[in-house]
């Protein structure tokens, strides 16, 4: 006969369910090698909603099979564990496994023994990492269905927790290469996670949209950080995936700057700048029982405030590298020769750099400045740039300060880009064999930015009409960098324009004139 009898109860012991809103179910395992246990359990927790969902019980009748079920698996909520089973302390041995070897500090362990002699609650409480103790003979529906309300709502506190930090970690982690447009929507999305965990709320759907208007006042709508369903690679939000009635719901908050909310979804209005604010929208997976919206409007302001300032410090960087680019241009342009040519020149030299493994920072730094390796030829008078054939000694002895001229102006700068636009300026025209200018530098000597621009403004420059020169062919061009290696170009850097040629080629063709 089973020991696991209940004690006679009033009916004030008796709770009645909350309605069920989820689909989600709390997983709960009964370990006991009386078939009983798990019947009666059944019985009692049968019709039980709890936090919105329903229970789903697993059985295992020893502490063997309970191992294999949790073996590798971490959905469970709660388990009741029984003392004697196939040994005297299997359950006992079963609890220290979960917490020791599994490491899982999270399911809420409650022992259940019909034999308290042998496993005293005193003792087992202090020794072992349970979270209850129910001997059978004293534990009736109402206490059992107690203790699972207990244990449920202990193991999603510990789970919110678990999320909160999982989140903040994602956001930690998003943080360290903000600067790239790219990453702003993981920012954005970790952020927002980590609020609704926080706040204990599902959402099917979040995203922050971002209205700019231009100073010709014309309103560009951005999705800028995205998760859940719909989930777009595009960053503009009419032509995103989003359903349509988002998409309304997002514009109509832009258009009535005002908040908007349901018992299924949060639509929040932040005004960042005066040329700029945000929509923050939330669509609840279940209800929004748990929902805070003053929460949510601080936390999204800061995110917004946060986003909105890496946007304008991506605008002013992207000015930046305009503005290199149309110097470089004009330098190019005033030569009469393509401003194309300074472009072309940049990406050449990036796709160099990274085939030498070199540091992204400086891959990206050489990129930047390549622009403007011929800066100096601002001061070199028009008769001599445009002439047209071979210039003379005189001539030529003018066209060679054009290195140590755009050197000058550079290094008047103090920021980092401009000190490795000085060096390109003043020796891309030293060759690896020691016989370029201004200073005869050999071999390593020569910075290895001078050297990448040297090879690639000549690749560049041979493949495009100039008044002094007509156009080589491709095949031209590879002979003479071969011809060239360890005289002109450091061996190295032919070797990977020619085992490579045809993607070198390609950014001429994509960026022809």
């Amino acid at each position: 006969m089973s020991k696991f009898i209940f004690k006679e109860e009033s009916t004030d012991d008796f709770i009645a369910p909350k309605k069920q809103n989820s689909n989600k179910v709390w997983r709960i395992l009964v370990v006991d090698d009386d078939e009983s246990v798990h019947q009666i359990t059944r019985l009692v927790l049968a019709d039980a909603i709890i936090e919105s969902r329903r229970l789903d019980i697993v059985s295992a009748y020893s502490s063997i099979e309970a191992k294999e079920i949790l073996k590798d698996n971490t959905s469970f909520c709660m388990a009741f564990v029984d003392v004697v089973m196939e040994t005297d302390h299997a359950g006992l041995e079963l609890v220290e496994w979960i917490r020791k070897e599994q490491h899982n500090q999270a399911i809420r362990l409650v022992l259940r023994t019909g034999q308290a002699g042998s496993a005293p609650e005193a003792k087992v409480i202090k020794e072992f990492d349970i979270n209850d103790y129910k001997e059978k003979t004293d534990f009736t529906s109402g206490k059992m269905t107690t203790t699972v309300y207990a244990s449920i709502r202990a193991y999603r506190d510990i789970m919110t927790i678990q999320r909160s930090l999982d989140a903040f970690k994602q956001l930690i982690k998003s943080t360290h290469d903000l600067l790239k447009i790219s990453q702003f929507r993981p920012f954005g999305s970790a952020a927002l996670n980590h609020l609704l965990t926080l706040m204990d709320v599902d959402s099917s759907a979040l995203y922050i949209a971002r209205s700019q208007r231009d100073f010709d006042e014309e309103s560009i709508n951005l999705i800028i950080a995205c998760t859940g369903k719909y989930v777009c690679e595009s960053d503009s939000l009419d032509s995103s995936e989003i359903n349509n009635e988002v998409k309304a719901l997002i514009k109509k908050a832009f258009d009535e700057k005002c908040h908007c909310t349901s018992s299924e979804y949060f639509v929040g209005y932040y005004e960042t700048s005066p040329d700029a604010s945000s929509v923050l929208y939330i669509e609840f997976e279940d209800d929004a029982e748990h929902f805070r919206s003053s929460l949510a409007e601080l936390f999204a302001t800061n995110v917004a405030l946060i986003l909105e300032s890496l946007t304008k410090q991506h605008e002013i960087e992207r000015a930046q590298k305009e503005l290199l680019y149309i110097v470089g241009e004009a330098v190019e342009s005033r030569s009469q020769e393509t401003g194309l040519h300074v472009q072309r020149v940049s990406h050449i030299c990036e796709l160099i750099a990274k085939k030498l493994n070199l540091d992204e920072k400086f891959v990206e730094a050489i990129k930047l400045a390549s622009p403007l390796h011929d800066l100096g030829k601002i001061t070199i008078p028009e008769r001599i740039l445009h002439k047209p054939g071979k210039l003379d000694d005189e001539e030529w002895k003018i066209m060679k300060t054009h290195s140590h001229s755009g050197a000058q102006l550079l290094g008047k700068s103090k920021a980092s880009l401009s000190k490795v636009g000085a060096k390109l300026a003043m020796y891309h025209h030293e060759n690896w064999d020691g016989t370029g200018y201004p200073e005869g530098l050999i071999g390593e000597a020569i910075p290895i930015e001078a050297r990448i621009v040297a090879i690639a403004d000549v690749f560049d420059a041979l493949g495009s009409e100039r008044c002094y020169k007509a156009k080589w062919n491709d095949e031209d061009i590879k002979s003479f960098l071969i011809e060239q290696r360890g005289k002109k170009f450091q061996p190295q850097l032919v070797d990977i324009m020619i085992n490579h040629y045809q993607e070198f080629l390609d950014i001429r063709l994509n960026l022809s004139d």
